[in-house]
C-alpha cells in the first residue's frame, strides 16, 4: 500500500439536496474505501464539497427568486449536515465560493497564463439578445447531432453522453429567453488539449487497470483528437478572471471546481492547524521519485472526462510535480422504481428526507446502495427491494447471527466469554474460513469491487449462523456445558470479527457491534483473528442491530415517490394554447346564460354523465354534464350554474340535452363551477 491517499468525491453542484443516485455513484463507494483505508493505518484525506459556481446555480436562483450567493448558502448547509447525519467521513467538506478557493483557482490560472500555458483566442459564441448576455454552455439547449436527443445541452448531451460545443447542437435555443441565439465576437482563454494529447495519451494509457467505462470514455475522447477548450467564460457569476480588463469574464467552472479539491485541503489544513503548511504534501511531489501519496476520484460516469482529461491536463500545464489521478473508479447511474432520478421531476429519494423519515436506518441504506451498486452498469433502487434486504439479510442473517451468540452467551455462559476447549475438525475449519475473510474483503475494496465485498461480508455473518446451526448448543448444552463453551467462544470471535470488517460498510452497525462485545479496539490487522474476545469479557446485553421494515413504511414511501411526481407535473403542466381568433359577431351569437339546478341524477350505465333538470328563467330544462367523477347529484341540487342557452339539442345516451354546463379545468383536471359570486334570477343573461 501507499504512505499517503489523497481521496476526494465529487463536488456536487450546491443548487439542490443529495439524493440516492448522488451516495450510490461516488459517495457511499469513495467512504467505504477511506474507512478501509484508515482501519489498516494508511495515512489519508478525504476531501470533498461544494460546486457553488457554473449555470446551475444560476439557474436555481432564477427559479427560486434568490440570489446565487444565498442558493449555495442554503444548499451548501444542507447538504453538509445530511452527510455528516449519513455518516460519510469528510475529513473537511469545503465550499467553491470561499476565498481560499477564489485565490487557489486564480494563482492556477495566472501560473498557467504566465507560462504561455493558454491561446487567447477571439471566437464566435452564442448571445442572447433579448437577455442581453453571453450564453454559458449550460444556458444552450438543442438537438444532439449524434442521438438526436432534442434537450441537449451545449456541452454534453445526457441521453448518449456526447461530449458537445454549442455550435454543433441542431436547432438551438437559449434557456433565458426561449430566443434563438446568435453568434458574438468574445475573447477567451484556451488550453490546448490538442498540443497536449501526446502527454494526456501516455497518462491514460498507462493505466490499464482503470474499470472499462473509464477507459472507455477517455479513449473515445482521444480517438476523436482533443481540441482547445476555453477555460474562461462571459458570466457574472463565477470567478474572476485574474487579468486586466476582463469584467464580466470567469472561470470556467470545470477548469476551476476539481482546483476545489486542492482549496478544500487547503481548508481542511487551516481549519486543524491555522494554517495551510503542507499541502503540497498531499499534491506534489518532492521529487521524480517520489511515489509516496496516490490521488484518487470518485465520481460518477457524467464527470469521468474531466477528471481524467481536464483536470490533469491542467495538473500538467502547471508543472512535472503535481500529483496526477492514480484511479478514478467512477459508478454508472442508479435509476429509481423504473425511471431514471430526475431532480427536475422530483424523481428521487432526498437523503435529508430520508433521514428524517428513518433516523435510524443509515446502515440499512448504505447496504442497499453498495449491494446494488452501479459499478459496471446502471442499477436501480426499489423500496420493496429495500425492505427485502434489510428483512431477509439485514435482520434474517446478519443480525440473527449476532443475537443468537449474544443471547445464547448470556444463557449457558453467565454473560461472559467462556474458554476454549478441543477443536473439533469443523471448529478447524470454520476458524480457517473465518481466518481468509478479511483478506478477500480487503482485495474487493482495494480494486473498487465493493459489491464484491460486501457480499464477503455477507458470507462470513452467513457462516456464524451455519455454525451455529450444525454445533447445536442448544442440544449440546443437555450433556457438554464444556463443549458449548467452546461453541460460544467461536461464535463470539466471528461476530468480533464481523465488527471489524463491517466498519467500512456499515460504521453504525459495526460501532454497535462493538460495543455490545465489550468495546473491543481491534485493527484491520486483527481481522481473521480467533482470538480477539479475551476469556472472562463481560458480554453486554443483547439488543437487535436491525429490526423488520413493515409494508405500511414500505407503502408510504412509494406512494410519497408518486405524490412528488405528480405534483411536478401539475406544476410544470402549461396553460393550454390559445384557440384561433374569431369575430365579435361569432361569439354573440353564443347565449350565455345563469340557471338554477331544480334536480340532479346519474344516468344509468355511465360514470361521468349527470341528468340536471335546470331553471333557466323561462322554462326548466334537461342538461346532460360530463361531470360525475367531480360531482354528486346530492351537492349540485340548488346551485347556480352558467351555461348555453342556445345550443343545438343533441342527443347523448339516448337522452335529449339542451344546453351545455360551463366548467374550468385545473392543473390537476379537477372542475369547478363557473358561478356568480353572489345569488341571481335565474336566466340573467352574460354579457
Amino acid at each position: 500500500m501507499s504512505k499517503r491517499y489523497t481521496v476526494t468525491a465529487a463536488l456536487i453542484y450546491a443548487n439542490g439536496p443529495i439524493h440516492i443516485g448522488h451516495l450510490a455513484g461516488c459517495y457511499v463507494p469513495a467512504d467505504i474505501y477511506v474507512r478501509y483505508l484508515r482501519a489498516k493505518g494508511a495515512d489519508v484525506t478525504f476531501v470533498s464539497g461544494t460546486d457553488e459556481h457554473g449555470v446551475p446555480i444560476t439557474i436555481r436562483a432564477k427559479k427560486e427568486g434568490l440570489t446565487p450567493q444565498a442558493v449555495v448558502d442554503k444548499y451548501y448547509t444542507q447538504i453538509k449536515q445530511s452527510f455528516a447525519d449519513f455518516g460519510i467521513s469528510f475529513d473537511v467538506y469545503s465550499r467553491t465560493s470561499l476565498p481560499v478557493h477564489h485565490e487557489t483557482s486564480q494563482e492556477f490560472f495566472k501560473t498557467i497564463y504566465d507560462k504561455d500555458g493558454f491561446i487567447e483566442e477571439t471566437s464566435e459564441q452564442y448571445y442572447d439578445e433579448v437577455a442581453q448576455q453571453f450564453l454559458a454552455d449550460r444556458y444552450i439547449v438543442g438537438t444532439c447531432p449524434v442521438c438526436a436527443n432534442p434537450n441537449a445541452y451545449g456541452d454534453q448531451c445526457e441521453r448518449c453522453g456526447t461530449a458537445l460545443s454549442p455550435l454543433e447542437l441542431k436547432n438551438p435555443h437559449s434557456t433565458l429567453s426561449g430566443s434563438k441565439p446568435v453568434l458574438r465576437a468574445t475573447k477567451n482563454w484556451f488550453l490546448p488539449l490538442d498540443k497536449m494529447q501526446p502527454d494526456i495519451e501516455k497518462y491514460v494509457s498507462s493505466h490499464t487497470e482503470w474499470k472499462t467505462n473509464v477507459a472507455g470514455q477517455c479513449q473515445s475522447w482521444l480517438k476523436e483528437g482533443l481540441r482547445p477548450r476555453a477555460m474562461t467564460r462571459d458570466l457574472d457569476w463565477g470567478i474572476k478572471v485574474p487579468l486586466p480588463d476582463t469584467d464580466g469574464k470567469v472561470l470556467y467552472v470545470w477548469f476551476e471546481a476539481p482546483i476545489g479539491y486542492i482549496s478544500a485541503t487547503k481548508d481542511w489544513l487551516i481549519q486543524k492547524n491555522g494554517t495551510d503548511a503542507g499541502w503540497e504534501t498531499w499534491w506534489r511531489r518532492s521529487s521524480p521519485e517520489d511515489q509516496d501519496t496516490k490521488l484518487i476520484h470518485f465520481i460518477g460516469k457524467d464527470n469521468i472526462v474531466f477528471h481524467c482529461i481536464i483536470f490533469p491536463a491542467t495538473l500538467m500545464a502547471m508543472g512535472d510535480d503535481y500529483i496526477l489521478p492514480d484511479n478514478v473508479p467512477a459508478n454508472e447511474f442508479m435509476n429509481l422504481e423504473g425511471d431514471k432520478i430526475s431532480t427536475s421531476r422530483n424523481w428521487a429519494v432526498w437523503l435529508h428526507e430520508f433521514l428524517e423519515e428513518m433516523p435510524d436506518k443509515q446502515d440499512v441504506l448504505r447496504y442497499v446502495l453498495t449491494a446494488n451498486a452501479p459499478e459496471t452498469k446502471d442499477s436501480e433502487f426499489t423500496w420493496k427491494d429495500f425492505q427485502t434486504r434489510n428483512n431477509s439479510e439485514l435482520v434474517a442473517i446478519y443480525g440473527n447471527f449476532v443475537n443468537r451468540a449474544v443471547v445464547l452467551t448470556h444463557k449457558y455462559c453467565d454473560r461472559k466469554v467462556p474458554a476454549r476447549g478441543e477443536l473439533t475438525d469443523f471448529d478447524k475449519e470454520t476458524l480457517a474460513t473465518l481466518a481468509a475473510f478479511p483478506a478477500r474483503i480487503a482485495e474487493a475494496i482495494e480494486t473498487y469491487r465493493f459489491r464484491e465485498g460486501l457480499s464477503f461480508l455477507m458470507d462470513l455473518a452467513r457462516l456464524g449462523n451455519k455454525y451455529l446451526a450444525e454445533t447445536q448448543p442448544w442440544q449440546v448444552i443437555k450433556t457438554d456445558a464444556e463443549r458449548v463453551n467452546t461453541i460460544m467462544n467461536i461464535a463470539l470471535q466471528i461476530a468480533a470479527n464481523l465488527a471489524i470488517v463491517s466498519e467500512p460498510f456499515l460504521p453504525f452497525t459495526g460501532k454497535k457491534l462493538r460495543q455490545q462485545l465489550g468495546n473491543g479496539q481491534w485493527t484491520w490487522e486483527e481481522a481473521g483473528s480467533a482470538d480477539l474476545l479475551p476469556e472472562g469479557q463481560v458480554i453486554s446485553d443483547a439488543f437487535l442491530l436491525f429490526e423488520k421494515i413493515e409494508d405500511a413504511v414500505i407503502e408510504k414511501q412509494i406512494q410519497k415517490l408518486h405524490d412528488a411526481k405528480k405534483m411536478n407535473e401539475l406544476e410544470t403542466k402549461s396553460v393550454p394554447e390559445l384557440k384561433p381568433t374569431v369575430q365579435f359577431d361569432d361569439f354573440a351569437k353564443l347565449d350565455l346564460r345563469i340557471g338554477t339546478i331544480l334536480e340532479a341524477e346519474r344516468v344509468p350505465k355511465s360514470d361521468k354523465l349527470l341528468k340536471f333538470l335546470v331553471d333557466d328563467g323561462f322554462e326548466k330544462r334537461t342538461i346532460l354534464s360530463g361531470i360525475a367523477k367531480h360531482f354528486t347529484p346530492e351537492e349540485m341540487v340548488g346551485r347556480q350554474v352558467t351555461f348555453i342557452a342556445n345550443l343545438a339539442p343533441r342527443k347523448i345516451m339516448g337522452q335529449e340535452s339542451n344546453g351545455m354546463i360551463l366548467m374550468a379545468e385545473d392543473r390537476d383536471g379537477s372542475l369547478s363551477l363557473i358561478q356568480p359570486h353572489k345569488e341571481v334570477w335565474a336566466g340573467a343573461s352574460i354579457s
